[in-house]
């Protein structure tokens, strides 16, 4: 089964992705802030990260960029969900492989995730 980790300091958004990703037949590990993301990405070795940009400890640009610092890791596909700092994320190419508003549509996030995970 494939792994997905969510970083988002918002348990409902968590949540939220959660339920619509395992009902899509994807394992699901969350995390409230990078750092947190970070310890489970080493425990849990997931095939994509969706990450917040607001939170906590860990912007979610701060964690994209320790992941890519990461020879484990640096090639996962990471999707950026952020509201007012989207066009943050859209600058980053390098670290985001994907740059969704919030609030989100959730059919797109869906739609992304399975783009993602295609290439592989």
């Amino acid at each position: 089964m494939t792994t997905i980790l969510v970083v988002d300091d918002e348990y409902l958004i968590a949540d939220i992705l959660s339920f619509a990703l395992e009902d899509e037949g994807y394992m699901v590990v969350t995390a409230s802030n990078g750092r947190k993301g970070l310890e489970v990405l080493e425990r849990e070795r997931p095939a994509l990260i969706i990450t917040d940009y607001m939170m906590p400890v860990m912007s979610g640009e701060e964690f994209a960029t320790a992941i890519r610092a990461l020879p484990s890791a640096n090639k996962l596909p990471i999707i950026l969900i952020s509201g007012a700092q989207a066009h943050i994320g859209i600058e980053r190419s390098d670290l985001f492989d994907a740059v969704l508003a919030k609030p989100f549509n959730i059919d797109l996030i869906i739609a992304e995730v399975k783009k993602l995970l295609a290439d592989d």
